[in-house]
């Protein structure tokens, strides 16, 4: 893994490792057979200007993948002097299936970095559904001299997992960061990282845990 980014951690909301299908212990179950519908309700955000984000869900209803391409933080070499930080706060509209709630199972953020020694970078998320007083937040520090792709997983386990609730729509909130600071670098380098990958595409990938809600 390039760079050691990949964490293992635990978040104290949002996040599970998914559990096996099969596990008699486990509310893991498959996938609903009517889709999931996931729509951008705002897209606000240094990174993400209008038109550069899209949202596309799997075939299997088990991920959703967030698409950007324009999500990059970069200093020196004549950027202006708030480049250093971008931010992208999405809100979603998820409809889920009747009888059927979801949860965000971990997410995976890949990326490109070029930082010259003595500069620094991080990319930052937090998570949380509207209405919900909490908010998970996980951050994936990166150091000088580096030149290589990134990627970073946030997870947690399945007894920390929060689900949506019941019966109810509620809108889920996913923002992201990227900074880099130029620390003590030359005065005339210049660093920056991306949400992006080797084939130019900027995305990060929701994976989502179901189950069956009670009976009323």
């Amino acid at each position: 893994m390039a760079g050691g980014l990949l964490a293992s951690g635990t978040i104290a909301a949002l996040f599970a490792t998914a559990l096996p299908a099969q596990a008699s212990s486990s509310p893991f179950i498959d996938p609903p057979p009517d889709k999931i519908v996931i729509k951008v309700a705002t897209v606000n955000g240094s990174g993400c200007p209008q038109g550069t984000t899209a949202v596309a869900v799997s075939p299997d209803n088990t991920a959703f993948t967030v698409t950007y391409s324009d999500y990059l933080a970069q200093v020196g070499g004549g950027a202006a002097p708030t480049a250093f930080r971008k931010n992208c706060q999405l809100n979603l509209i998820v409809h889920v299936p009747g009888g059927f709630t979801y949860a965000i199972a971990s997410a995976d953020y890949r990326g490109f970095a070029s930082l010259q020694r003595g500069a620094t970078a991080t990319q930052k998320a937090s998570y949380y559904f509207q209405g919900s007083p909490d908010t998970a937040a996980r951050t994936h520090p990166l150091s000088g001299p580096y030149e290589d792709n990134w990627q970073a997983t946030d997870e947690t386990d399945w007894a920390q997992l929060v689900w949506a609730p019941c019966g109810v729509e509620r809108n889920f909130n996913i923002n992201t960061e990227l900074r880099v600071n130029k620390g003590t670098s030359p005065a005339n380098s210049t660093s920056f990282m991306t949400m992006d990958s080797t084939d130019g595409d900027i995305s990060t990938k929701y994976h989502l845990a179901w189950k069956e809600c009670p009976d009323n």
